[in-house]
């Protein structure tokens, strides 16, 4: 598996178990956790902005995860 995709999931991962105690709060940390995905892959840091805020607030309000 290469290094890059590792980062990636590992940092996702750590940004869904990063949950805010209101949705804004939850879009802030999950974005700022996409964006950073994306800077390191090197890939879109708005689109890993975006699929990271979506992505917590998702999570947490369908209780995928205990946030």
């Amino acid at each position: 598996m290469p290094f890059k995709p590792v980062i990636l999931a590992t940092v996702a991962a750590f940004g869904l178990a990063a949950c805010g105690d209101t949705v804004a709060e939850r879009a802030v940390i999950g974005g700022a956790v996409g964006a950073g995905a994306g800077a390191v892959t090197g890939g879109s840091v708005v689109g890993g902005a975006a699929i990271g805020a979506a992505g917590n607030v998702l999570a947490c309000e369908l209780e995928s995860v205990n946030c």
